[in-house]
């Protein structure tokens, strides 16, 4: 039998990610255990967004952290969650965060003082505000390893609570690329540095297996410079095309889907050359990427929350961004909306994120409204974040809509987010895995 290994990574990853029910954790976690069989009273409900079709009076019957059964009509006397007077959908998913930090004022000094358990704690915080803004599953590229699969583990394990995270557990980068340790003294690079820097073919084959032997759901390099890091060296692309087929190729190898941080043309389309699954960011993509992204049925994610926010920040004259920063972000930041806007007249497939940790965390659906201005209709972008995003990590037949045997994942919002997409930022009603998490 051939080998495949991205069903090999989603079968594993779905039997991590969907082996048990999360359990209440405490008053401390503000949320309530669910009873065996709970009964969500649903005014209206948007079940399956790829169908986009409304239902009314519709009862959701969940048991064990899944959904049962969708029946017409109000039923159940007991373990009822009256949503009668809300629009339900499904849980969301933000497909790029960084669950463990967050930009402004002290995050430079941040990167010297705290340790691998002080950006867990933080991680742990912030998952828990992104889980009440109603997005029950996010992957988080380029964290610390060792917080956000420790993150990843104690929310999975019910111990915190949180969404559902896939994680990159760090980024594979080149010498003084984007994920460097840039903007220090030399004596201080060997100990801000992570071990997914490389250079050559062989040393990034080395650190593809590092990345999956740190516990890795899914392999997240930069294949071009980036706005943030502080370093003119520019949005181009940072690894030969050698490196990226062979970051491409052992990623495959080992059951791993490989996605780019990517701004520049160049880098762009040398990664989906490769054989790279999808571009987060995206920003001077052109008609040659798009040509690649439909060849090879790639996923654009985005971001144009970051963009947005770099841009507004970066003309602050109070900005906590470096001369360095401020001059990526001024360029490349008004840029994003209208790569969306060719991407989606061109038929790329779209998934939800939002590079929240550069943004506040919490405000994840104001991407909802900067994709609407991007040409997406409010159910095109409501798809991004549900049955897309479930589509782009594989984990379609768990996530990304409401059936039998899917995951007990809903949210309600007040008013209807597919006339107002601005609604999703006010959700009123939270549940993961059958476990209610917030019911305003």
């Amino acid at each position: 039998m051939a080998f495949e290994p991205r069903k090999t990574w989603a079968a594993g990853i779905a039997a991590v990610l969907m082996a048990a029910s999360p359990v209440a954790v405490g008053q401390a976690a503000a949320q309530t255990q669910a009873p065996t069989v709970s009964y969500i009273h649903a005014g209206k409900l948007l079940a399956d967004p790829a169908t986009g079709r409304v239902t009314e009076r519709q009862t959701i019957v969940v048991e064990n952290g899944r959904v049962r059964e969708i029946v017409n009509g109000y039923v159940g006397d007991q373990g009822v969650i009256d949503m009668k007077d809300r629009f339900v959908l499904p849980g969301l998913i933000d497909g790029h965060v960084h669950l463990t930090n967050q930009q402004g004022e002290g995050n430079r000094v941040a990167r010297f003082t705290n340790t691998a358990a002080d950006s867990a704690i933080t991680g742990a915080a912030y998952a828990l505000v992104t889980l009440k803004a109603g997005f029950t599953t996010v992957a988080d590229l380029g964290g610390t390893s060792d917080a956000v699969v420790a993150l990843r583990n104690g929310i999975a394990a019910g111990r915190i609570p949180g969404p559902r995270m896939l994680v990159s557990a760090g980024t594979v980068t080149p010498h003084g690329g984007h994920g460097d340790a840039n903007g220090v003294s030399a004596a201080l690079v060997p100990t801000l540095r992570q071990n997914g820097v490389c250079s050559g073919a062989d040393d990034c084959r080395r650190s593809v297996r590092e990345r999956v032997r740190a516990g890795a759901d899914i392999i997240k390099i930069t294949a071009t410079g980036g706005v943030l890091s502080d370093t003119g060296a520019g949005l181009n692309q940072q690894f030969s095309n050698e490196e990226l087929q062979a970051i491409v190729e052992t990623a495959h190898f080992m059951g791993r889907t490989v996605t780019a941080h990517a701004h520049g043309t160049d880098g762009i389309n040398s990664f989906l050359r490769a054989g790279g699954d999808s571009i987060e960011h995206g920003t001077f993509l052109d008609d040659e990427s798009i040509r690649i992204f439909k060849a090879n049925n790639g996923w654009l994610v985005p971001t144009l929350l970051a963009g947005d926010f770099v841009a507004r920040e970066a003309a602050r004259p109070e900005t906590f961004c470096t001369p360095n920063q401020r001059k990526k972000s001024l360029g490349a930041g008004p840029q994003m909306l209208d790569m969306a806007r060719r991407a989606r007249r061109a038929g790329i497939q779209i998934a939800f994120g939002t590079d929240t940790g550069v943004s506040p965390h919490g405000e994840n659906a104001k991407e909802f409204a900067l994709l609407v201005q991007a040409g997406l209709t409010p159910l095109e972008a409501v798809r991004a974040a549900t049955v897309g995003a479930a589509t782009h990590f594989r984990l379609q037949n768990e996530i990304g809509r409401l059936a039998p045997g899917y995951a007990a994942d809903v949210i309600a919002v007040s008013g209807d987010p597919l006339s107002d997409v601005t609604t999703l930022e006010h959700v009123k009603y939270v549940m993961k895995g059958g476990v209610t998490y917030r019911n305003d």
